[in-house]
């Protein structure tokens, strides 16, 4: 895991966040994937910084990285 993202209980229902902030790796995410650059994030949210951004990114690259696919036959489609 990346030094700047915590999953805690505690915080955000365990989801993951960016440390020591409510700021979700989802939330950062969803903007990007709408279009906004980073900093445009940045100026919604100024406590985060371009590596917090990254940070996040690469923390679902992880995530993604571990999920397991199984693919369906031909046949079964």
């Amino acid at each position: 895991m990346h030094p700047l993202i915590d999953v805690n209980p505690r915080v955000m229902l365990g989801k993951p966040v960016i440390r020591g902030t409510r700021i979700t790796v989802e939330n950062i995410l969803e903007r990007l994937g709408a279009g906004e650059a980073p900093e445009e994030i940045q100026e919604a949210y100024p406590q985060l910084s371009l590596e917090a951004i990254r940070a996040a990114l690469a923390y679902a690259a992880e995530v993604l990285s571990g999920e397991v696919v199984y693919p369906i036959p031909e046949e079964a489609a």
